[in-house]
């Protein structure tokens, strides 16, 4: 069997911890026909690139849109969209303007500005202090043990 199947399905890759930032000056690419982006890693020890298309992000709610499906969110290097969190589990509970949410999803878009489809979004508001806080220091301890 191909190490990339298992049981007939493909092997999905785990979301990357990112900063709008990383996505915003990422270049993307076709691979087998697959959309994937290459972002710049966080930190000194590794300066090669990394491939994503599943993403976290972490970020205050700016603006929840009209439709109530499609929210802007602001990490400590800019803004990113997310689509499509009416549809999944928890999302709509934790869309209020000011929360500070999880959200993982697939990238849709780079500039001028990130855009996720959300798989996923958790609200993180009740410890949200010490969650900014750590953010960019989990995001590069990630991105620099991921070969």
């Amino acid at each position: 069997m191909d190490s990339g199947q298992i049981s007939g399905e493909k092997k999905k890759s785990p979301p990357i911890k990112v900063l709008s930032s990383q996505l915003r000056e990422g270049k993307d690419s076709r691979l087998n026909g697959k959309l994937e982006f290459n972002i710049k890693r966080l930190g000194q020890l590794k300066n090669t690139a990394l491939v994503v298309s599943v993403v976290w992000m972490q970020g205050t709610i700016l603006e929840v849109r009209s439709d109530h499906n499609t929210v802007l969110l602001l990490d400590e290097t800019g803004t990113f969209v997310v689509n499509g969190v009416n549809n999944i589990p928890k999302g709509n509970p934790c869309l209020l303007q000011g929360n500070y949410v999880m959200v993982m999803g697939m990238i849709q878009a780079l500039s001028p500005e990130p855009v996720l489809r959300a798989v996923k979004m958790a609200d993180l508001s009740e410890r949200a202090a010490i969650h900014r806080k750590m953010w960019k220091l989990e995001v590069e301890d990630l991105q620099q043990t991921l070969t």
